[in-house]
């Protein structure tokens, strides 16, 4: 079992920089790929971007591509999400997904991930 616990969100002004955090319980960590996902009102929890449990690999949505980067520290059980060039549309609820898998084909998609955080909100104000 793993819990996450997202962190770092806020209210920023268009252009601004926030970075997430997602610290995890167990030991198990570094065996698990991992995502953060967004969720804005009314929309469906759409991928943001994921890293393999060794970090080698990295993917991006092409929303993001150039304005986030995607990290984790394996040592101290965390993930973190540096967001720049925050645009409004960039508004939501941020939520980190781990997986029992280290390594994730079908990474863009919810369901692959087995464990979730509660969420943290970000709103980029124009």
């Amino acid at each position: 079992q793993v819990q996450l616990v997202e962190s770092g969100g806020g209210l920023v002004q268009a252009g601004g920089s926030l970075r997430l955090s997602c610290a995890a319980s167990g030991r198990t960590f570094s065996r698990h790929a991992m995502g953060w996902f967004r969720q804005a009102p009314g929309k469906e929890r759409e991928f943001v971007s994921y890293i393999s449990s060794s970090g080698e690999y990295r993917f991006y949505a092409d929303s993001v591509k150039g304005r986030f980067t995607i990290s984790r520290d394996n040592a101290k059980t965390t993930m973190y999400l540096q967001m720049n060039s925050l645009k409004p549309e960039d508004t939501a609820v941020y939520y980190c997904g781990a997986s029992q898998w280290g390594y994730l084909n079908d990474y863009r998609k919810a369901p692959a991930y087995d464990y979730w955080g509660q969420g943290t909100q970000v709103t980029v104000s124009s």
